[in-house]
């Protein structure tokens, strides 16, 4: 029997509906803008001007590093030394700063950190077969341990004499009135969605994800992906710790200290599957997003701040459940 153009359209909305709603990027937002609503009612300052834009701000960081993160649990790895990459990056680019360098040497010292750490980790991982757990939880105390180095375990809040460019670049508002942190987020946001989405490097992080096997036989080069996998991360928490730097004035051995855990947070939360294959840069953004307003909201609520790891806790477990029950109703 022929199909009409009426039925094959409305077969194309209703599948497109089945997939919105049985996306848990999709109810974590859902969730994200009725917690934003229930704060707005339930407290005064909540939805005022100057804390909202804390919010956009603070969610930055986190979610600027979970879009790198994004991308390694994809291929089924993981990233444990991005907190401590940040802070190294940060205290390098404070420290060639301190010492006379332009603004723009200190960047290139910074992203050049990052993305040498990203080729150790990648190596190490992809060609010496190394478990990404191991070799990331050594690099995170190798990167801290070198930022105290770096800085003799002292606080750098001078930059030299582009010290008031690298404020502006971290803490100005150039676009609108929106916080530059936004707008980086947004612009790597798009990027790294549009490479998951439209390329072959993407197509790739995904098969090696859903079956690295059968990815090295079809020919995908798992071991260079894998090694710019990482690379990507380090470099997120790069980019993350110059912005940072730019937005506090200035770095501490403490920056970063515990950070890998709300990027993995913000990850899979957002809908990233820790087992691979699974992933979207709009859901790193939004996992973040929800991390930063229960973050903020249970100040405003009176809520003692130790209470904050629970409520993390929780929702990464809900959001495991969740992605456990979407996959048994496929499997039937």
């Amino acid at each position: 029997m022929a199909i009409t153009l009426d039925q094959t359209i409305s077969q194309k909305q209703q599948s497109w509906m089945a997939k919105v709603l049985g996306s848990q990027t999709f109810w974590i937002l859902v969730a994200v803008i009725l917690a934003c609503i229930f704060l707005s009612f339930a407290t005064d300052s909540f939805a005022t001007t100057k804390n909202l834009y804390n919010i956009t701000r603070n969610v930055t960081f986190v979610a600027i590093i979970a879009l790198g993160m994004t991308l390694v649990i994809i291929t089924g790895g993981i990233d444990l030394s991005v907190g401590s990459v940040l802070c190294l990056c940060s205290m390098v680019l404070a420290v060639v700063m301190h010492a006379g360098y332009s603004i723009e040497v200190g960047i290139a010292a910074a992203i050049g950190t990052a993305l040498v750490i990203g080729a150790f980790n990648g190596i190490l991982i992809a060609y010496l077969d190394f478990p990404p757990f191991v070799v990331t939880l050594g690099m995170l105390s190798i990167a801290r341990s070198l930022a105290m180095v770096a800085s003799n375990n002292t606080v750098v809040f001078q930059f030299g004499p582009d010290h008031d460019k690298l404020l502006a670049l971290g803490g100005g508002a150039w676009f609108f009135g929106i916080a530059n942190p936004v707008l980086y987020m947004i612009v790597l946001a798009l990027l790294i969605g549009f490479v998951l989405r439209w390329t072959r490097f993407g197509r790739y992080v995904f098969a090696i994800g859903g079956n690295e096997r059968a990815a090295t036989l079809t020919g995908v080069p798992v071991r260079k992906i894998k090694v710019a996998v990482y690379m990507i991360s380090a470099l997120s928490a790069g980019i993350a710790g110059i912005i940072q730097t730019g937005w506090l004035g200035a770095v501490t051995t403490n920056i970063g200290a515990g950070m890998e855990l709300q990027v993995i947070a913000a990850a899979v939360i957002g809908g990233a599957n820790l087992a691979g294959g699974v992933g979207t840069a709009f859901g790193a953004i939004i996992g973040a997003a929800l991390i930063e307003v229960i973050r903020n909201s249970l100040g405003l609520l009176g809520i003692n701040a130790f209470w904050q790891g629970t409520f993390i806790g929780s929702a990464i477990v809900l959001a495991v459940l969740f992605d456990r029950i979407r996959n048994f109703r496929l499997s039937e």
